[in-house]
């Protein structure tokens, strides 16, 4: 059999005989070696009995996001991580993303030399901060003494749609990867964000793609897991640097994922946590700057995964929020679809919306969304109005409001959340303009300046501090 251990910041493997009554020796050596002072890690949970040669290795995804590459002590502290689970006995496919700043830098160099820029052009320039991430990190690796390379979207290839900038993945052949680990590679260190469409140009898959890339090339491997490495510790039950009680979970449903993703939660991009869903990945989220630990880092999974759980599993919270109103619209047959048509082709998200009851053939209708999204829903609409297919008196838009939001896959079971939320809000003396809810979520659009007040109290009331 074959041992592999880290020594020296490189992977090594030496072979041990099959017989119960030296092994454990051997391997209890092995682990020895394995300690690294800079990785400061038990060494015990890092050693692993390999697998003979031609047999095939558990496939683990490893995401590394900008601030966890952006630099090269950093990339070799991911490296290192990397090193830990080859060790471990995986084939390893490493996606990483540009290094931290370095997508704003090329963005902004696309829009200076071309205001209105070809999309096409303009993904093939910003896809290349991940490009050379994955080189700097399979040169890495390689002077770790790992087997590995790195690859480009259209090596493996990742086929996606037309749609530049913000194209969706179609199909991940694993052919070309398989094929390099059974040559021998044990990693492939594949650039995120990234792929090539059918007319082989290059596509990139909008802000924070990368993670949709880990997911979707983990549900294609089969892969153990997918691990996403970000500059947090895992998911909280609200954001720390708002309520000094949050608490880190360790384990969150893949449906209370994604209500808090869609909802403001910036730990991981929406798309991925739908992937997740879909395929059945079992995603941790954990820190690059962390010692690793076995329970590391919070589990997204299945519902039936979770023992036990809070009613309310977190308050989620968004700040660049606004409120416009269509006062007086006529009301008829269809004008809803009318509005919202408009608004859709212009590229609004749309999020809350309300109509008021009608009186004397007129309503208003209210809705939000992101507040740099104002002034093309303000010219969608005025536009529409002027082609004589709606008709409104006045347009109000509030740029000064928040959203916050309470979710948990308990509320299914449990009455009264809604009662509750409200009633905490109402003796903070904070006024509630919009409501939404669905089966797992609710919703609310309050004054910005009571945005930090509402979280805490929520946070309290529901006492998401406490383990279930």
């Amino acid at each position: 059999m074959i041992v592999g251990f880290l020594q020296d910041q490189k992977i090594r493997f030496f072979v041990v005989r099959d017989d119960p009554r030296n092994s454990n020796k051997w391997m209890r050596a092995a682990a020895r070696l394995a300690l690294s002072p800079r990785l400061a890690y038990d060494p015990f949970q890092h050693y692993s009995l390999g697998m003979t040669k031609g047999t095939s290795m558990p496939v683990l995804v490893m995401k590394f996001g900008g601030t966890s590459v952006a630099s090269l002590d950093r990339i070799r502290r991911a490296a290192k991580r990397v090193g830990v689970e080859v060790a471990n006995g995986f084939d390893v496919i490493v996606i990483v993303s540009a290094m931290s700043g370095k997508t704003n830098e090329l963005v902004g160099l696309v829009e200076e030399t071309s205001p209105m820029f070809d999309a096409r052009e303009y993904d093939a320039v910003v896809s290349s901060g991940e490009i050379v991430t994955a080189g700097l990190m399979a040169l890495t690796l390689q002077e770790m003494d790992v087997p590995a390379r790195s690859w480009q979207g259209w090596q493996v290839p990742l086929m996606t749609t037309s749609a530049h900038s913000a194209a969706r993945i179609e199909e991940i052949p694993t052919k070309n990867i398989n094929q390099k680990f059974g040559e021998g590679m044990r990693v492939a260190v594949v650039a995120g964000f990234q792929g090539i469409s059918d007319e082989g140009r290059i596509t990139t898959l909008g802000r924070g793609g990368s993670d949709t890339t880990a997911v979707a090339f983990a549900a294609a491997f089969g892969a153990v897991r997918c691990d996403i490495y970000t500059d947090v510790d895992g998911v909280y039950t609200a954001d720390p640097r708002i309520c000094h009680k949050a608490r880190k979970l360790d384990r969150i449903a893949f449906e209370e994922m994604l209500e808090l993703a869609s909802l403001g939660a910036k730990v991981l991009q929406t798309r991925s946590v739908e992937l997740a869903m879909r395929y059945n990945v079992r995603l941790r989220v954990l820190s690059s700057f962390e010692g690793q630990a076995a329970n590391a880092g919070t589990l997204v999974c299945d519902e039936e995964d979770i023992m036990e759980s809070n009613i309310v599993a977190g308050v989620a919270h968004s700040r660049d929020e606004a409120k416009l109103t269509l006062l007086s619209v006529a009301d008829r047959p269809g004008i809803a679809a009318t509005i919202f048509t408009s608004l859709s082709d212009a590229g609004v998200n749309v999020d809350m919306i309300v109509q008021n009851i009608s009186e004397e053939g007129r309503t208003d209708m209210t809705f939000s969304c992101p507040t740099n999204e104002v002034s093309r829903a303000e010219a969608a609409l005025d536009a529409t109005s002027e082609a004589g297919e709606l008709n409104f008196a006045e347009l109000v838009a509030d740029k000064d409001v928040a959203k916050v939001s309470v979710v948990g896959i308990g509320m299914r079971s449990q009455s009264g959340v809604a009662a509750k939320m409200f009633k905490v809000l109402c003796n903070e003396g904070i006024n509630i303009k919009v409501i939404t809810t669905s089966e797992i979520k609710i919703s609310v659009l309050i004054d910005r300046k009571y945005m930090e007040l509402a979280v805490q109290a929520l946070h309290d009331a529901f006492e998401l501090d406490k383990v279930a």
